[in-house]
């Protein structure tokens, strides 16, 4: 059987290991967002970034990216994920349902944000966030970078995101 993993933000662009196969894939009941202070990877304890995350939402939905596992590597790769995405537990790993573009329906590592989790954000206002992604800088480089990577990776894969491109114009407002 497959090992398939579900990427909406950074793994769009930067997933990280061997990629036998990719595939636009929808996820339901959950919605991307810059829900998740980053202490680490685009932020610091003393700066706090913003990366993106799935939050529960029985009415969303989630385009991104079914990555399939290059077979042989699944051990391995999933190794790597869980030191990459559980760095501060923040996340949860689920394996979830998500519907393939042509109408498989596959079972996929999925990593969701936990709201009982302290760097867990949801709710922050557009500006706000702009203000916070303009600004922060991690041990994986500036936060802007990570949107304007991710807002980027969407756009060519045809995936749109109202929140996404309002907040890179803004951001890069913000900048100069």
């Amino acid at each position: 059987m497959s090992m398939w993993v579900f990427g909406y933000g950074s793994l769009l662009w930067n997933p990280g290991f061997q990629v036998a196969e990719k595939r636009l894939a929808t996820l339901e009941g959950y919605h991307r967002s810059f829900s998740m202070r980053s202490v680490t990877h685009r932020g610091s304890h003393e700066a706090m970034g913003l990366v993106l995350a799935l939050d529960a939402d029985n009415d969303a939905t989630c385009d991104g990216l079914a990555l399939r596992v290059e077979p042989g590597t699944e051990d391995e790769t999933l190794a790597y994920l869980r030191e990459r995405e559980l760095v501060t537990a923040a996340y949860l790993e689920r394996h979830l349902t998500v519907r393939l573009e042509d109408g498989r329906a596959v079972e996929a590592v999925t990593y969701i944000i936990d709201p009982d989790h302290d760097q867990y954000c949801g709710g922050l206002p557009l500006e706000e966030q702009a203000q916070i992604i303009a600004r922060a800088r991690g041990k994986m480089g500036p936060n802007w970078e990570y949107l304007y990577h991710t807002a980027l990776q969407l756009r060519e894969l045809g995936i749109s995101d109202a929140d996404l491109d309002w907040l890179e114009n803004r951001v890069r407002e913000i900048i100069g």
